[in-house]
């Protein structure tokens, strides 16, 4: 059987993914998803995604707790003003939230808030496909925009892997690219190859040419350069005992081994039960779930500051809506609008970011947005990574104020 360059570079389902050039010998070729092997990457930045499944309620997580309609339409759920971590004398993040103050104080947190996009969508599935397409005209499209920025900047030449997915739930629409593989891992170990040396011998077969075999070797090679390098990082240790904080821990070792990946995907809510869509009970599991946040992004930064990494590493969080102002009888919330969006890293100008949506002029019971989550996809393709945010969103927005000059 003949085997074309575009065969291999098509063939990986994950990982430093391996695949025969003879149909009965496994494990023997490194496909695309090896990582570049000779440019240097010291200065690449690096971006992490976080979703918050199910709707996070920004009410309870940025509080408005000066306003006297949070507490007139929240009569169960109304955090106790002496518990909060105070921003100022208007709101104030969630009780279990103090590791958050830490990263805001450290200026090391921004918080977007009332975004959201015009004439939301209150159906999960379809509010986050919009999240993930970041097309509220077209969310049937077929690539994600992080799938397309993983398009945008592949070097083929390198069968470069830019992004990936790191979690137990399957690989969000936001990866789907139409040239790029993006693998989904659950540890570094995934990402390490297997194979024995003697197998770089092994690799030929009727069908194959020489130019063919040597990309073949040459593939190899580096897949096996990029394997050692992960294999010799050491893992940090003082994470919390959650499964946000083991993602993270696993994607700050990969960005410690610098194998070229510069888009990182992770999740928060999906493995509970109802994650953050709340619509009863909801104030004992919320600030469950916030703690989680809070406190693996801590665990995150503190590992990347010991190696000098935090410069080039941002971490945004976004959920498919927010939720309403008034509480539903079931001690819950119900879909929303607008809602906040934090950015983390080194690089942030640490602080608010546009005023708190309105109480009072509301859209079906929940605050309005006033800033476009393209903005602020935008923002991180123009300034951050480096992307035309045009060419990937399909128009061009206007860029918000949250980096460092």
């Amino acid at each position: 059987m003949a085997h074309t360059r575009r065969d291999f570079l098509r063939a990986g389902v994950g990982g430093w993914a391996l695949m025969s050039l003879r149909v009965t010998t496994p494990n023997v070729f490194a496909n695309a998803v090896t990582a570049a092997g000779t440019r240097a990457r010291d200065r690449d930045t690096i971006l992490v995604v976080i979703q918050l499944s199910g709707g996070n309620d920004g009410l309870n997580t940025v509080v408005p707790y000066a306003d006297d309609e949070y507490g007139r339409n929240r009569t169960t759920l109304r955090l106790p003003t002496d518990h909060l971590h105070k921003i100022d004398t208007a709101l104030a993040f969630h009780p279990r939230m103090e590791a958050f103050v830490r990263l805001y104080h450290e200026g090391h947190l921004s918080v977007v808030q009332g975004v959201g996009y015009a004439r939301p969508d209150q159906s999960h599935e379809r509010a986050m496909r919009i999240w993930h397409t970041a097309d509220p005209q077209r969310p049937e499209r077929q690539t994600g925009w992080l799938g397309r920025v993983a398009d945008h900047v592949r070097r083929e030449v390198d069968g470069d892997t830019s992004a990936v997915f790191v979690g137990p739930i399957a690989r969000p629409f936001a990866l789907n690219a139409e040239r790029a593989i993006v693998p989904c891992v659950r540890a570094v170990e995934d990402l390490t190859q297997r194979d024995s040396p003697r197998e770089m011998s092994e690799v030929g077969g009727a069908g194959v040419n020489d130019a063919l075999l040597e990309f073949v070797r040459r593939r190899m090679v580096t897949a096996r350069a990029k394997s050692e390098r992960i294999k010799a990082v050491t893992a940090w240790d003082d994470y919390p005992s959650f499964e946000l904080a083991g993602d993270l821990r696993t994607i700050a070792r990969i960005i410690r081994a610098d194998v070229g990946i510069r888009v990182f995907f992770a999740e928060l809510g999906g493995g509970g039960i109802g994650g953050f869509d709340n619509h009863a009970n909801q104030l004992g599991n919320h600030g469950a779930l916030l703690h989680q946040l809070a406190e693996s992004l801590a665990a995150f930064v503190r590992d990347l500051e010991r190696d000098n990494l935090l410069d080039r590493v941002l971490v945004m969080t976004f959920s498919e809506f927010g939720r309403t102002l008034k509480e539903n009888g079931r001690r819950g919330t119900d879909h929303g609008a607008a809602a906040p969006m934090f950015l983390v890293g080194g690089n942030v100008r640490g602080g608010l970011v546009g005023p708190h949506p309105s109480l009072t002029d509301l859209e079906n019971g929940s605050p309005k947005f006033h800033t476009d989550f393209r903005r602020v996809y935008a923002t991180v393709l123009d300034k951050w990574l480096g992307c035309d945010s045009q060419a990937i969103l399909g128009q061009q927005f206007e860029t918000l104020d949250f980096f460092n000059a």
